[in-house]
């Protein structure tokens, strides 16, 4: 059997100490780039490959020093406000779902806000270096305050929830919101139900790239030409309320609502309830009497009154955390050349908003 390349062999044949090649290996910042292109050419030359179970070896070590050591990760916002972020839909399962993870993982997950007065991203950067935090976590933000990060990022490793700011390339966490839609079209369709509406603020598209539109009209691509019923988008961020976070269908737009209802006759709608739930009983449509409906933003375990679908924010900030982690056993410091977009399916939940239209077929 033909003897594993080690790191000694790689090292002795470059003339430099194991620990230059390990760095090399790791893409650590400390070593120049030529440094490390030459070594991990070097090493691909030889047939080098790392030993699995002495990585595994190692990053059980690094866990055991990082719970003794209480190791901090960051976690950044840029709302209007300090604690905006905490009434947007989801935001804070994001938080509390990195925030469990980084301790189950030995980290202490710590708030910067990037809207305090005076604060450049120069000294947001010069902060987290002097308090030794190298993973950074991104969170996601309003459109209006998407602005590219300028961090020193060669100093950290780094992982932004869901897609905003747009213009800064990192490791992506985020609910797979096409996928989503398509589930619920799915179980709609496999009720019975062939007219389906969907009535979304347009802000909610934009912000996840399409997805929502996108999931709706390939779905829609399966029913009969006659069945289709275009999507309603609504401008209504200017409604929405910054200190709840609660926005609705204004009232000077539930005309069109009503107007959309009467010419294409949907049989279920799938939207999120509370904000067309004044919409809904100003222009006397009645769940699941005259309309069913579909929510695709459950926030709480269902009780059986309202179908949808529970978005699982919990599990994408979990997420989140278990790839910054993963970089930082690596030294996967600075922008990645190629961004990775990791997606977190729903979970549906059936409710008396979607009654059955055919019986289920016997197994």
């Amino acid at each position: 059997m033909k003897r594993r390349v080690t790191l000694a062999d790689v090292a002795k044949q470059a003339g430099v100490h194991t620990t230059t090649v390990s760095l090399a290996l790791r893409n650590h910042p400390r070593l120049p780039e030529a440094t490390r292109e030459r070594l991990r050419a070097l090493a691909a030359q030889m047939g080098y490959a790392p030993d699995p179970a002495m990585q595994a070896l190692v990053a059980y070590r690094k866990n055991i020093g990082a719970h003794s050591s209480g190791l901090r990760l960051a976690y950044l916002t840029n709302w209007t406000t300090q604690w905006g972020w905490k009434k947007a839909l989801g935001h804070d399962q994001f938080h509390l779902g990195a925030t469990a993870r980084a301790r189950e993982l030995g980290y202490e997950l710590e708030h910067f806000w990037l809207g305090e007065p005076g604060l450049s991203h120069e000294r947001m950067s010069n902060i987290l270096h002097a308090r030794g935090i190298t993973g950074v976590i991104v969170a996601s933000h309003t459109e209006e305050n998407d602005v590219a990060l300028r961090l020193d990022w060669e100093k950290f490793c780094a992982v932004k929830i869901d897609f905003f700011p747009l213009a800064t390339e990192l490791h992506n966490v985020t609910n797979d919101q096409r996928a989503i839609i398509q589930l619920a079209m799915q179980r709609v369709v496999a009720a019975g139900y062939r007219r389906i509406g969907l009535v979304i603020p347009s802000w909610w598209d934009s912000g996840v790239r399409l997805a929502w539109s996108a999931g709706y009209l390939a779905m829609q691509q399966m029913l009969p030409v006659a069945d289709r019923v275009p999507m309603l988008n609504f401008p209504e961020k200017a409604d929405l309320d910054r200190t709840t976070g609660e926005f609705a269908v204004r009232p000077a737009s539930r005309a069109a609502l009503g107007h959309w209802l009467a010419r294409h006759r949907p049989e279920v709608l799938i939207s999120y309830l509370p904000f067309m739930k004044d919409a809904l009983e100003e222009l006397r449509v009645t769940v699941p009497r005259d309309l069913a409906f579909v929510d695709v933003f459950l926030e709480s375990e269902s009780d059986g009154r309202v179908a949808g679908i529970r978005q699982n924010c919990h599990r994408v900030g979990e997420l989140a955390v278990e790839i910054l982690v993963g970089q930082l056993q690596q030294h996967s410091f600075g922008l990645p050349a190629l961004p990775t977009i990791t997606m977190v399916e729903g979970t549906w939940r059936d409710g008396d908003s979607l009654p059955q239209r055919i019986a289920a077929h016997s197994a």
